[in-house]
């Protein structure tokens, strides 16, 4: 019985992983042979993936070096836009397709994220999950790609807004609002409750970084 081989490691989607959760922030110099020793893989695929998230702007030039990519205002405003429109189409259509099941779900994920709101990090990680789960209700596999580029692209922003006093437990409410309208079949009301906590997260982001003039 021939033996089962472990599949190879993807050093893009590693570095990304990496990226996502915050173990790479904004300005981190990212080197070839540091990040083969960190994910035991050679310099080649990690040059290849270096390049690969060069081109998709999630790194950036400092010289020679590689080092992680950053948003300005203006990136942060354009990108804020995009995820807008796209979240709320996910949530229409996540309104007209999610399975019952996909629904509870996401009410238990409103329920159990209600423990973490004291924890930012953790409460960022669920938030993802919440988000990826009105994408993947959609049942449209072409959003969902485009979703997932947007949020790789959030993971370029220093912090999170949930780090922001009482901005956690307003986003689980703003979360049931959302859900309870998936579960309602009403469209436009699903749309508009995600086009919103959209904005009150921008809203809340704008403040804070003005504060820290």
């Amino acid at each position: 019985m021939p033996s089962q081989r472990t599949p190879p490691k993807d050093a893009y989607d590693m570095i990304l992983g990496a990226i996502d959760v915050g173990e790479f922030r904004p300005g981190d110099r990212l080197v070839e042979s540091d990040l083969a020793d960190r994910f035991g893989v050679s310099r080649t695929p990690i040059r290849e993936a270096l390049q690969r998230l060069e081109t998709q702007s999630l790194l950036s030039r400092d010289g020679r070096s590689l080092i992680v990519a950053s948003l300005d205002h203006s990136q942060m405003a354009e990108l804020y836009a995009v995820r807008t429109e796209l979240e709320g189409l996910a949530a229409r259509l996540a309104a007209r397709h999610a399975a019952d099941e996909e629904i509870r779900v996401l009410n238990e994920m409103v329920e159990e994220d209600r423990a973490l709101v004291d924890d930012p990090q953790a409460l960022s990680r669920a938030n993802r999950r919440f988000h990826k789960q009105i994408h993947l209700a959609s049942h449209n596999r072409f959003l969902v790609q485009q979703l997932d580029l947007v949020h790789r692209s959030m993971a370029l922003m220093a912090t999170t807004s949930l780090a922001i006093d009482g901005r956690g437990d307003k986003a689980l409410e703003e979360h049931a609002r959302i859900v309870e309208a998936i579960a309602e079949r009403d469209e436009q009301a699903a749309t508009d409750a995600l086009r919103a906590h959209i904005s009150l997260a921008f809203e809340a982001r704008l403040k804070n970084d003005a504060s820290a003039f």
